[in-house]
């Protein structure tokens, strides 16, 4: 699939722009993809169940993150903090995003950590941090069965 069309990654726009900024004069590229080396990889180390630990290289990333707005949809991010390490091209960014569960309206609003490698103006590695029970909140889970009592099982597509 082609990263061409970014408004396929519309919900993820407040995100985007947060990172930009964080990584503002260190990498090259108008939108979030343009930033990425083409092996790229990223580790979600603190993350949520069905969601993979690990994927390399750009399109992946993209396409992973195509589906985003049939889940969430986000409209601000903020509390922005930069942590640089020159000597190693290690940059942490701390944020937070704040939005909307698609299916059940719930606010979303989470607080991530992210450590990023850069090399040669391109993100080369990307290890996320993210609160999971902020998810959980946002999309209902668990979802107590009213009449048996029993939690249901995590929706997919997270």
């Amino acid at each position: 699939m082609s990263i061409a069309d970014i408004t396929d990654f519309a919900a993820l726009d407040p995100f985007f722009r947060v990172i930009r900024e964080g990584l503002a004069g260190l990498v090259d590229g108008e939108h979030f993809f343009d930033l990425l080396a083409e092996d790229v990889v990223f580790e979600y180390v603190i993350s949520v169940p069905g969601y993979p630990r690990r994927v390399q290289g750009r399109r992946v990333v993209a396409d992973l993150y195509r589906g985003y707005g049939d889940v969430m949809v986000l409209h601000s991010a903020d509390g922005l903090a930069v942590h640089q390490d020159l000597q190693t091209s290690v940059v942490v960014l701390e944020y937070a995003v704040h939005g909307r569960a698609v299916r059940t309206g719930r606010a979303y609003d989470n607080h991530f950590v992210s450590v990023i490698t850069v090399k040669d103006r391109r993100v080369t590695h990307w290890r996320d941090y993210l609160d999971p029970v902020a998810v959980f909140r946002a999309i209902g889970w668990p979802a107590e069965d009213r009449w048996t009592g029993k939690s249901s099982n995590l929706p997919t597509g997270l």
